[in-house]
């Protein structure tokens, strides 16, 4: 299978439960901002999540709910694309509640295999209708835009293209880098090949790698090599320099870039959250997806990731650009799902895992 190349994320488990009393000190910092009362004794109930989200942006979220609700929260940790090829060797005998993913793309697959619950249209109308499945089998709650990070050192907006499809000219070869084996990445390929056909995309991929890009294995890794001059550009979600530049301030020599407005790498990808149609646990799992669109999550996530908000009322962070990008409403992701392995097969044909 093509996904093989995708399978190196080691599983953890962590076990959240809520406390009971008045002094909630299991809580860290950052969940205690998103709350801060009492801890809620048990209430018999729990919640299993398989979280491609990664551990340190969402267990404050998960360690807030648990503390809030006093619902037992078991959480599985992986990529995302690998916690979807496991939850469908695992089928109906999985353990798992409910599946959080970075992107669409691999709900999708687990949709496509018929593994998916209906949320509940309380939580779907929580968020505008292009930001859930139309079948309301998964629902968004953060999204990032698509942008070239890139080096201040070297370039400037001027001398940047207006199109990805640019970067396969001789003034950038041996400059960009591609984050090849990120879900985010793939998905964004599947949406490529989905508005522009398979050929267009595939060749624009060859074209990269005949052009010299360059393969680093995540967003994080480009937009900490771009700040430190060692690769010139890199096809990243906005949000990682955001947080580099919290971080490092001005000894971070990296900036985002967007290309215009309607072209395809300033694509903007959600995540997604879902239940699995073998649940036993729907109405935590519901609660829990209900949760993650409360405002006080949502301000969070705008305000510690940089991730745009999804629940209606939710102003983005005062930092982040208006969104006037490629945005979810003119793609169909509910279609992607088969789409996602041929994007793997074929980003893993090119050889770009190789430069």
């Amino acid at each position: 299978m093509a996904l093989r190349i995708l399978l190196s994320t080691i599983l953890v488990t962590t076990l959240l439960t809520g406390c009971g009393g008045s002094d909630p000190e299991f809580l860290d910092g950052r969940a205690a901002e998103i709350y801060s009362g009492e801890c809620s004794d048990g209430n018999g109930r729990s919640v299993t999540i398989y979280s491609g989200r990664t551990e340190n942006l969402i267990n404050p979220v998960l360690e807030a709910f648990a503390c809030e609700t006093g619902t037992t929260v078991q959480v599985r940790w992986g990529a995302s694309t690998d916690l979807a090829l496991l939850l469908n060797e695992e089928g109906d005998k999985t353990q798992a509640d409910v599946f959080l993913s970075r992107s669409p793309g691999p709900v999708g697959y687990l949709e496509s295999k018929g593994l998916l619950g209906t949320i509940d249209d309380e939580v779907l109308s929580l968020v505008e209708e292009q930001n859930h499945s139309a079948a309301g089998t998964w629902v968004g709650f953060s999204g990032r835009k698509r942008v070239l990070v890139y080096n201040t050192d070297e370039y400037s907006p001027e001398t940047l293209p207006d199109s990805v499809f640019d970067l396969t000219g001789p003034e950038f070869e041996g400059k960009v880098a591609i984050p090849g084996t990120n879900g985010s990445f793939i998905d964004w390929f599947t949406v490529f090949m989905d508005q522009y056909g398979t050929d267009t995309a595939s060749q624009w991929l060859k074209d990269m790698v005949d052009n010299g890009a360059k393969y680093y294995p995540n967003n994080r890794s480009i937009v900490e090599a771009a700040g430190r001059g060692e690769i010139s550009m890199g096809l990243v979600n906005h949000y990682y320099n955001y947080q580099e530049v919290a971080v490092n301030g001005d000894s971070h020599k990296a900036l985002n870039y967007a290309f215009s407005d309607d072209d395809i790498g300033s694509l903007l990808v959600i995540t997604a959250a879902t239940v699995l149609g073998s649940s036993e646990n729907v109405e935590a799992a519901e609660d829990l997806l209900g949760y993650l669109l409360t405002a006080s999550v949502q301000q969070y996530f705008t305000d510690r990731t940089f991730e745009y908000p999804l629940a209606a009322g939710v102003v983005p962070n005062a930092a982040l650009p208006e969104l006037t990008a490629l945005e979810i409403g003119s793609v169909d992701f509910d279609k992607l799902g088969g789409g996602f392995e041929e994007a793997s097969r074929i980003i893993e044909a090119s050889g770009i895992l190789n430069r």
